[in-house]
């Protein structure tokens, strides 16, 4: 079978990319520090010098940067490129000034810990680890002049499909020869900056810069208002929560900022997980079972992931839970944060249950459900016949996360405490956290009388969700109903 045009050229691109040296040119160049400011620096106690790294600052000719668009991703760049305001003001800067372009715009951050330093100012680079080498910076920047570059060469409806880098590079694998065409035509100026370590023979310095290239990375991205989740999505924190998550609902997370196109839908924003993920850790921490005594209050989960987050990065980052294993990627190796995880593996999926059943649970008591104003329902038919269609909905909802239909939609804060729970039915086992019992025939056994209780608390927060989701006190009743519930079920089994 035939292989499509790009298919051929990315094949070929691949295998330059193992067979030849990747080779870019600079138009001017610096070195800092340089040789003579390397004896400068020599008097000067290390730990206050340079921090073992070296970097070449100036400007490239857009020609020029043609071999990073052949081989170099934005895998190791936090946040991923998209069109919008920032690449169209680019794109505004490179049709309208292109003469200021060098001086309006921070350019393209590179980093490695090989290379060779050529002649005429070019600099031979090899990406050995793509997801902490390559750019680290100016992913926007690059969007923009490859889209500026593939203008040339393609009508303005092609143009107009492209939302995210994978969308331009395939473009420009495609039209790589008609790109080649027209080169020289862009010899507008790019600032560019390559990091590197100060001595690329010296094992330590090379840790050591290795270990620097994620904090300056997140620092250059502040600017662009990095995210926590992003930091410590490229520390590989996320990465066995990843693993073991439901696949559908794993590839929905937006694991780093702005890799969600807006056409896909709402992604579901990880630190949502990380959230859920501290119901069982707060257990571990009740059974002293962490390095570190970190927990969060309850109602956090609900009214403040941030913290969530923070907190989540906090104990990850302690040498008792990870450890750097490749550059700034670190790898879990505490058997309880894992067990952790595993426990979490299943709330996504609980917590839509709990969202689902709930309204019928509630209802099974011979309370009305529906009559709250904060409940919307699903009913064509009885739509089609009510005097007063506001408390009724023209599209079905669905879960949160794995997109179940459901008939009622209301405010997540209802059942938030519910959620939280979850943590009555979590016990130790073997120095772990484990499901004392299976969590989800729990739920079909159970929900309807924990709902029935649960009413208590709904009437003191007067059906008020973030009265509800915000005091401890109900989130605390909860686990307790919990609790009772698998009392009950263990003396039955016992009988």
């Amino acid at each position: 079978m035939a292989l499509r045009r790009g298919q051929s050229l990315r094949n070929e691109g691949l295998e330059q990319m193992e067979n030849q040296k990747l080779i870019v040119r600079f138009a001017l160049v610096a070195e800092q520090p340089s040789a003579r400011d390397e004896d400068r620096l020599s008097h000067i106690a290390s730990e206050n010098s340079i921090a073992g790294i070296k970097r070449y600052t100036g400007f490239m000719r857009g020609r020029d940067l043609y071999p990073l668009f052949d081989h170099v991703s934005l895998e190791a760049n936090p946040r991923a490129a998209k069109t919008g305001n920032v690449t169209s003001s680019i794109l505004e800067s490179l049709a309208k000034t292109p003469e200021l372009f060098p001086f309006k715009s921070k350019g393209i951050l590179l980093g490695t810990s090989d290379y060779e330093a050529l002649q005429r100012n070019r600099f031979e680079l090899r990406f050995n680890d793509p997801a902490s080498e390559g750019v680290l910076d100016g992913g926007h920047n690059m969007l923009a002049i490859g889209i500026h570059m593939l203008s040339a060469v393609l009508e303005e409806r092609e143009i107009a499909k492209i939302s995210l880098w994978e969308d331009m590079k395939d473009l420009w694998e495609e039209y790589r020869a008609e790109l080649d065409a027209v080169k020289d035509q862009f010899d507008f100026l790019v600032p560019v900056e390559i990091i590197v370590p100060s001595d690329v023979s010296d094992q330590h310095i090379v840790q050591q810069f290795e270990m620097s290239v994620l904090d300056i990375c997140a620092a250059r991205n502040n600017n662009a208002q990095l995210t926590q989740e992003t930091k410590s999505n490229k520390l590989g924190f996320y990465t066995e929560i990843r693993e073991r998550l439901d696949p559908d609902v794993a590839a929905q997370v937006e694991w780093k900022s702005n890799e969600w196109e807006s056409g896909e839908g709402k992604p579901i924003k990880v630190r949502d997980l990380l959230a859920l993920a501290w119901i069982p850790l707060n257990k571990a921490n009740e059974e002293h079972l962490l390095p570190l005594d970190i927990s969060v209050t309850p109602q956090n989960i609900y009214r403040n992931k941030g913290e969530c987050s923070k907190q989540f990065d906090r104990l990850m980052s302690n040498p008792a839970v990870s450890a750097p294993v490749d550059g700034p990627t670190h790898e879990l190796t505490n058997d309880v944060v894992k067990s952790c995880f595993d426990i979490l593996a299943d709330l996504p999926e609980l917590y839509d249950i709990i969202y689902a059943q709930f309204p019928d649970a509630y209802n099974s008591n011979n309370y009305r459900f529906g009559s709250n104003n904060i409940v919307k329902m699903y009913d064509p038919g009885k739509r089609e016949t009510a005097k007063d269609k506001s408390g009724f909905l023209l599209t079905q909802p669905t879960t949160h996360y794995l997109g179940m239909p459901v008939y009622y939609r209301y405010p997540d804060g209802l059942i938030m405490p519910l959620v939280y729970g979850l943590k009555g039915i979590m016990e130790a086992k073997d120095g772990r956290i484990v499901w004392a019992t299976d969590p989800f025939k729990f739920i079909d056994r159970h929900l309807k009388d924990i709902a029935g209780a649960y009413r208590l608390v709904l009437d003191m927060a007067r059906f008020d969700p973030q009265k509800l989701a915000k005091n401890q006190a109900s989130h605390e009743f909860a686990v307790g109903e919990f609790e009772k519930a698998l009392i009950k079920q263990r003396a039955g089994a016992a009988a």
